[in-house]
């Protein structure tokens, strides 16, 4: 039986890195549970997922993915100026870097990120933390079997 590539249909069990190209580590499954999804399921970002095709159990591969198809540009539309009452009786501490949690219209959480504060305003960055910016993913590949496949019970 041949070794099964990455591709649509196939169910990939990996360890990732990603890292910023002054070689901060972001993210990593290193040290803990490898990562499994399946191709085309949304839980990887295309431009990467799609770097990985071809691949098997044993390679490892590092890829440079630029902005644009990693989680896109940085979109100063997405920088919201709200008026500082709307925080009042919330539990928040106003200061730039935390992180607050919205809903949007669907009641779907939307993160944001304070930049600026002053007396009267709030400004909230509701960009991903990582738009704008170049990224290295560095990746062991561990297994990959058809999506379909059961999963085997270790015992």
């Amino acid at each position: 039986m041949t070794e099964q590539q990455i591709g649509p249909g196939k169910r990939v069990t990996l360890h990732f890195s990603v890292l910023l190209m002054d070689g901060e580590v972001v993210d990593s499954t290193r040290e803990r549970a490898p990562a499994t999804f399946t191709v085309g399921d949304g839980n990887l970002l295309p431009g990467f997922e799609q770097s990985i095709f071809g691949l098997k159990a044993g390679d490892k591969r590092s890829v440079v993915l630029e902005a644009e198809n990693a989680f896109g540009p940085h979109n100063p539309d997405n920088i919201q100026t709200m008026g500082r009452h709307l925080f009042r009786g919330q539990n928040i501490d106003l200061q730039p870097g935390v992180v607050v949690s919205f809903a949007d219209p669907s009641k779907a959480e939307l993160p944001g990120v304070i930049q600026a504060v002053d007396d009267d305003k709030v400004v909230v960055d509701f960009n991903h933390p990582l738009a704008g910016r170049d990224l290295t993913f560095q990746v062991e590949i561990i297994n990959v079997v058809d999506a379909d496949a059961q999963a085997v019970q270790l015992s």
